[in-house]
């Protein structure tokens, strides 16, 4: 296996693509569809002594630009067979409904959240146009999903379906050395966004804390993320993910305290304080995400957009010790 890194300045760092090459040429993921990531891939291709043409299969791990960008010319260029997760595939395929449906869900949600008309206005504008150029057309696809194994020469992929950041989310664990691919479900410096990145996802935050226990659970070895280098502690690094969740929690509920009662984008605003280009949409996603999780467990109630603590909740947290509050997922690890 070798790793062929990409520029991305505007998401999480570098991409890392991931490439196999024996009797067919296999790649996890493929990097923005910009021209700079283009010639970035074929000349770590061919460091490697493979043309851009030579790839046979690709392995994405969700329907990101910026991780499934260049599916399209492998499968139009090279004949690639695209595999993806059964949530996300189409989305891959480019298809115009569900493209409609995301953006109207878009649209939905950022009214709930309480997103001024301008940046609400921005966004989806920019997503529409974005999109269309991403994912136009009809990309053929086969789909996988958790548990589904793949031959890729040197060793065997499994299935490990990751969501949380999207609904389709997948990493792929190298059953030979007990190692993982794991997209964006686990990144060495930031946390993946729930909640914003794909707002498909019901109960993101719930869905993630489970992803991360279970590679507590997998205690793997090492991870190899869609971003930047190498995690070799990946079971201390979800640990990380999930007590920084559990920080997040305690955040919004004194939030909540202190003012009375909020919208998503106020809880965000406080977070996060002013956010630009793509962190508009994370922002306040997350702090949905969050807000509507504490709805699940009991510890806050919804009135429209505005949330604020039920009378328990505010007894505990008076009494409170500790710099977490309780996530409670169910069959997961509490920070």
């Amino acid at each position: 296996m070798e790793v062929i890194r990409l520029g991305n300045t505007i998401f999480e760092g570098n991409n890392s693509v991931y490439l196999f090459d024996g009797e067919r040429t296999v790649l996890i993921d493929t990097g923005l569809p910009d021209e700079a990531s283009r010639q970035a891939l074929e000349s770590g291709l061919a460091d490697h002594d493979i043309a851009f043409d030579d790839v046979d299969e690709v392995f994405l791990t969700h329907f990101h630009g910026d991780h499934a960008g260049l599916a399209g010319a492998f499968h139009d260029e090279a004949g690639a067979t695209i595999h993806v997760h059964e949530a996300d595939a189409d989305l891959v395929q480019g298809d115009e409904d569900a493209w409609a449906a995301l953006h109207d869900r878009q649209a939905e949600l950022f009214e709930a959240w309480g997103m001024p008309d301008p940046e609400r206005e921005t966004l989806l504008e920019r997503f529409a146009s974005t999109d269309e150029d991403l994912y136009s057309g009809r990309l053929p696809v086969e789909t996988f999903t958790d548990g589904d194994r793949f031959d890729v020469g040197e060793t065997t992929l499994e299935v490990l379906h990751s969501p949380g950041h999207t609904d389709g989310l997948s990493s792929f664990v190298l059953t030979d050395r007990n190692e993982v691919f794991s997209g964006d479900a686990v990144l060495p410096v930031y946390t993946p966004n729930v909640g914003g990145a794909d707002v498909r996802v019901e109960r993101p935050l719930a869905k993630y804390i489970s992803t991360l226990t279970r590679y507590v659970e997998r205690d793997f070895d090492r991870a190899w993320p869609g971003h930047r280098d190498v995690i070799e502690d990946p079971t201390g690094r979800a640990e990380d993910i999930i007590h920084h969740h559990g920080e997040r929690a305690l955040r919004v509920v004194r939030v909540l305290a202190e003012r009375g009662s909020a919208d998503a984008w106020t809880v965000s605003a406080d977070l996060f304080g002013d956010l630009e280009s793509i962190h508009v949409l994370h922002g306040p996603g997350e702090a949905s995400a969050h807000l509507d999780h504490l709805v699940d467990v009991g510890d806050v109630e919804r009135d429209g957009s505005e949330y604020s603590l039920t009378p328990d909740a505010e007894a505990r947290l008076a009494d409170h010790e500790g710099d977490t509050w309780p996530l409670r997922v169910e069959g997961a690890l509490n920070a």
